[in-house]
C-alpha cells in the first residue's frame, strides 16, 4: 500500500518524537517545526517502504496527531 505523509505545522509543537524516531523521513524548519523532508512536507512522494516501520511509529507518539498519512498523494485528495 502507497502511504504519503505531511505535517500539520497548525498543530505541530516540535516536540522531536518524530525526527527522534525516523529521522530519514522528518527534520524541523527553522521555526522549530516537523516537516517530512523526503517532500518538502507537500504530501506529493511516496514514503519508502524501508522507512515505514518508523514512520508508522513516529506517527503514533506525535502527541498531537500532527503528522497525517494517506494512500493518496495529498495534493489528490
Amino acid at each position: 500500500m502507497p502511504t504519503y505523509a505531511v505535517v500539520d505545522k497548525e498543530t505541530c509543537i516540535g516536540c522531536g518524537n518524530c525526527e527522534g524516531i525516523a529521522p530519514d523521513v522528518f527534520d524541523f524548519d527553522d521555526e522549530g517545526l516537523a516537516f517530512v523532508k523526503l517532500d518538502n512536507n507537500q504530501g506529493k512522494k511516496q514514503i519508502p517502504t524501508d522507512h515505514m516501520e518508523d514512520l508508522i511509529e513516529a506517527t503514533g507518539l506525535c502527541p498531537t496527531d500532527s503528522v497525517k498519512l494517506s494512500e493518496l498523494p495529498f495534493n489528490q485528495k
